[in-house]
């Protein structure tokens, strides 16, 4: 047994409304640069869906992951070293442009700027890329709220399995969100699948991260994830993906899309796990194994052996009791109410999900019948067979049984707890049924609905024995520091050397002259004026701070004589 340490998130799909909060200040803090306009390292999809970028999930397409070779041992989808070597400098197998979306802004200076005339000015839509106008029909939410409709429905595809189980009439519609990230995998294909050796699992938390001096740009990783969460920079040449915003979690604090999620519906904990099963449960023969394989990974912190293989192993033991208390452990393997996104690809996901209730409880509503009660909720389940199975090839690998538990247990919460709040004896029938007791119950109702913001975060802060390890980690995989590698020179819009300043708000213009500036600390345009949004911090533009006098003594004498 080889213990070791993961940090690992678990969202509840009940919860999120599908507000993007969490993409949009995760877009603010990793990818509001240069070469990334089109980037989400976190997105939220509307389901059913084709996703982001488009139809990601079709394997035969895109050919990430991995599959078991004719002698039952893992290989990458995509081909082994010869098949790489032979496409590296052509790749067929990588999403375009289209398949994800081309960004855009809009020239708001035409609208405020313009004179007065009979007609309204317009601010055309302009693209980020190229600069000039362009017509928008496609972006990374296009499938916003348009789940299951006739139009764009049955382009997702995870339905060609049960196209004939589906329906898309108005009055059978479904409709969930799906808060995407990186899965920080436990076999990541991504970093089997590059060839400069540069995307690397750190050892103490198993937070997956691109090493940008040794990255070339060969884009073999961007075919390789299967979940397409690592992206091509443009403008520097390199691969980027989710950090899991490392520099927040080595100090105990969440990361930004978790700690701004309006719905609280992301955990995040420590999870131990055995090395030496990864890949034996990688190599599980039957995909609808994958899901219980991946779960006897994971090893119960409470057990005495294991923390004793944990503490020798190197693991802190302030990390030890944090994996104890972790959220993680309790709903993927206490309450097994967590289930993999697409164990199918058999790269072990560390990014979980509690699966909706949400659209088994409406059709209960929408009849005029009790939504809590145990008899609806729990003959509505097996009566809807549309959504479980849409979710089990989701999570499961289109095994139901797990998903249909599942349900059963979220439903059986819901109605053993509606009993102890309107006042009565609590029915320890229904926690029997789904094979818990009355204490699990009500700790899995706190831990869902009413926990706080230590019981959702728990964090353990990286230790100052490690620190100078992690600054160098912290070097080596930073996207955008002084000096950076692929920062220096010039991109296809003559843009100055130097890492790009963070803009908060930012139209066409102020675009265009930053992106053609010789300078990001003072343009020439704005003589003294200093817009503090747009610089760097590096140097003295004009303007901040008042001149120094070149002679202080020479400026003292002449203070005296006069």
């Amino acid at each position: 047994m080889r213990v070791m340490a993961q940090m690992a998130m678990v969202m509840n799909l009940d919860k999120c409304i599908g507000c993007h909060t969490c993409s949009v200040t995760c877009k603010q803090a990793w990818t509001n640069r240069s070469g990334v306009e089109y980037v989400w390292f976190n997105n939220v999809e509307t389901r059913p869906g084709q996703g982001y970028p488009r139809r990601y999930e079709d394997q035969e397409k895109w050919r990430g992951g991995w599959i078991l070779n004719k002698r039952g041992r893992l290989a990458l989808r995509g081909g082994g070293r010869l098949r790489k070597l032979l496409t590296i400098f052509s790749n067929p197998t990588l999403p375009g442009l289209d398949d994800y979306y081309e960004p855009w802004t809009y020239d708001y200076d035409t609208l405020t700027n313009a004179p007065l005339q009979e007609h309204t000015p317009v601010a055309r839509p302009k693209s980020l890329i190229s600069g000039k106008d362009m017509k928008i029909e496609w972006s990374a939410n296009w499938d916003d709220d348009l789940g299951g409709s006739p139009d764009h429905g049955d382009k997702d595809v995870l339905l060609k399995n049960i196209a004939d189980k589906v329906k898309f009439e108005f009055e059978q519609t479904f409709m969930f969100y799906l808060p995407r990230i990186c899965e920080h995998c436990l076999n990541p294909s991504c970093a089997a699948s590059c060839p400069s050796g540069a995307i690397y699992k750190r050892s103490e938390d198993g937070i997956v991260l691109v090493d940008q001096d040794r990255c070339r740009g060969w884009r073999q990783c961007v075919s390789g994830c299967p979940y397409k969460k690592i992206y091509f920079n443009h403008r520097t040449g390199k691969a980027e993906k989710c950090t899991f915003c490392y520099p927040r979690i080595e100090v105990g604090i969440p990361t930004v899309c978790s700690e701004t999620c309006v719905g609280r519906l992301r955990y995040i904990g420590l999870i131990l796990y055995d090395a030496d099963k990864v890949l034996e449960a990688a190599s599980t023969e039957d995909d609808h194994d994958l899901y219980e394989a991946q779960r006897s990974v994971f090893l119960d912190p409470d057990d005495p052996e294991v923390v004793r293989a944990a503490e020798q192993a190197g693991i802190p033991r302030d990390w030890i009791d944090a994996a104890q208390r972790s959220p993680i452990h309790a709903l993927i393997n206490t309450f097994k109410v967590a289930l993999p996104l697409h164990p199918e690809y058999r790269t072990l996901p560390m990014v979980w999900y509690i699966p909706p209730l949400s659209p088994v409880v409406d059709v209960i509503k929408d009849t005029g019948f009790d939504a809590e009660d145990k008899g609806n909720l729990f003959a509505a389940i097996d009566a809807l067979r549309i959504p479980i199975e849409y979710l089990a090839e989701l999570f499961t690998a289109g095994e139901v049984a797990p998903v249909d538990a599942v349900l059963h247990k979220l439903a059986a919460m819901r109605s053993y707890m509606r009993d102890i709040n309107m006042g009565r004896d609590p029915d320890e029938s229904i926690a029997t049924a789904v094979g818990m007791t009355g204490e699990q119950m009500y700790d899995m109702y706190r831990l869902l609905a009413i926990a706080k913001y230590d019981e959702r975060y728990v964090i353990p802060p990286a230790h100052a024995e490690q620190a100078h390890s992690l600054e160098e980690l912290a070097t080596e995989c930073s996207l955008d520091y002084d000096g950076g590698p692929g920062m220096g020179g010039s991109g296809p819009f003559g843009e100055g050397s130097g890492a790009t300043p963070p803009v908060s708000v930012e139209n066409f213009q102020m675009l265009q002259v930053r992106q053609t500036s010789d300078s990001i600390v003072a343009p020439a345009d704005k003589a003294s004026r200093v817009n503090l949004l747009n610089w760097d911090g590096r140097g003295a533009p004009e303007g901040l701070f008042p001149p120094r006098d070149p002679d202080p003594d020479a400026a003292a004498t002449a203070g005296d004589r006069s």
